[in-house]
């Protein structure tokens, strides 16, 4: 019989961030084994890295190689990731780590997604280290970002676990390509999600993205029907990729058939990044064109990205029509919500609101994370098996 592993092993980690992980089996009758986390399905024999480059065979065991290690920490405004309607104004811890399970020509992120120098990961961090830092900094919520969190799983959700501890709310930031094994134990301490929705057309996966399309829109499904989770969706425009008029009119088709009126999209501007260096910027007048399409079809909140654009950027009350949240940029100008209600007609505005509004405002400010360690650790090394509780007893 071939072993499977459903769930990560509770073993700690060690300093060097190598932590037994999970979703993977043996292939029965080789040395191999076969990554069940996300669609790309990677098998393994000894000493390989999957696609993501983080999780590794090592001793016939999934072993993630990042556990406890990030590219580094900043504090964002909430609507940077970008969320609108989850907590506005906030300020959200944010960080990822090195290597991704997507293979996007274009990605804006590439310096860290396509990292492989897992040691030029400069900041390391217990879970229980940044659920502190974040309760110390007043940020309202930590994010998985930069790069996908699924392929960091095991990390993201200890992170989760000791951040719901602390009263921190968490973000994931991600593609949605994650397998239905997987999906409920990576959400199941998620507060929020944005989910790029990369296109919606197979053909731009494969050929952009390398990935596929259905197991994105299987998880968006998932998530509204399924969990609590509170989502919201980007999709970035390309020129001459993904930024027709029809693809634009079937894809808000699909989200209101599937997922509803009330679910946030963002389309954002793309920039000349990677291996698409040649691709113009898009154009503020494409993004207006695919919002327009949008409202057109019936979905309630939409909203341009990465241009100027006060009018598209904010929030506005579904019922009566009047700005409820006015937004240039990061800043918050305008606040018209009570209760989660409109002011000015009491019609509820989907999303999770504050009575009273922060504005952090566009300040991104990196913090040290060395400045929360529970001890200072001996040179090279991360005492994983202490914990922020054993040196700040409640």
């Amino acid at each position: 019989m071939s072993r499977t592993v459903l769930l990560p092993p509770d073993v700690p980690a060690t300093a060097d961030g190598l932590k037994p992980g999970g979703w993977w089996h043996e292939v029965e009758g080789t040395d191999r084994i076969h990554c069940d986390l996300c669609p790309r399905a990677c098998v393994l024999k000894p000493g390989d890295r999957g696609f993501c480059f983080v999780r590794e065979n090592l001793g016939g065991q999934m072993m993630l190689t990042t556990y406890g290690r990030s590219t580094g920490f900043c504090i964002d405004p909430i609507e940077k990731k970008p969320l609108n309607h989850f907590y506005p104004g906030t300020s959200v811890l944010s960080f990822g780590t090195a290597g991704c399970n997507l293979g996007c020509k274009f990605c804006q992120n590439w310096d860290i997604s396509k990292s492989r120098e897992i040691e030029r990961l400069s900041e390391l961090a217990t879970p229980e280290m940044i659920a502190l830092a974040a309760k110390q900094l007043g940020c309202r919520s930590v994010a998985f970002t930069y790069n996908d969190p699924v392929i960091w799983a095991e990390y993201a959700i200890d992170t989760a676990k000791a951040c719901r501890a602390a009263g921190i709310k968490t973000v994931a930031v991600t593609a949605g390509y994650i397998t239905e094994l997987a999906r409920r134990p990576f959400y199941e301490y998620m507060d929020a999600a944005n989910v790029d929705l990369k296109a919606f057309t197979e053909e731009f996966y494969q050929h952009l993205t390398l990935s596929h399309l259905q197991p994105v829109l299987d998880t968006l499904v998932w998530l509204k029907r399924e969990t609590n989770v509170w989502f919201e969706i980007t999709n970035l425009v390309i020129p001459k990729a993904n930024d027709g008029d029809d693809e634009f009119r079937r894809m808000c088709d699909w989200i209101l058939a599937n997922l509803g009126d009330d679910v946030p999209l963002h389309f954002t501007a793309f920039h000349p990044d990677f291996r698409m260096m040649d691709t113009p910027a898009t154009p503020k007048e494409t993004l207006l064109l695919a919002h327009e399409t949008a409202k057109r079809a019936g979905i309630k909140y939409v909203y341009t990205g990465n241009v100027d654009d006060v009018q598209h950027q904010s929030t506005y009350c579904p019922a009566c029509g009047k700005c409820v949240i006015e937004r240039n940029w990061y800043d918050l100008s305008a606040w018209h919500l009570r209760g989660g209600c409109c002011e000015h007609c009491g019609a509820r505005v989907h999303g999770v609101f504050e009575d009273r509004p922060k504005n952090w405002g566009r300040r991104r400010l990196p913090v040290n994370m060395r400045s929360f360690a529970p001890l200072a650790p001996r040179a090279g090394a991360l005492p994983f098996g202490v914990t922020t509780l054993d040196v700040f007893p409640q």
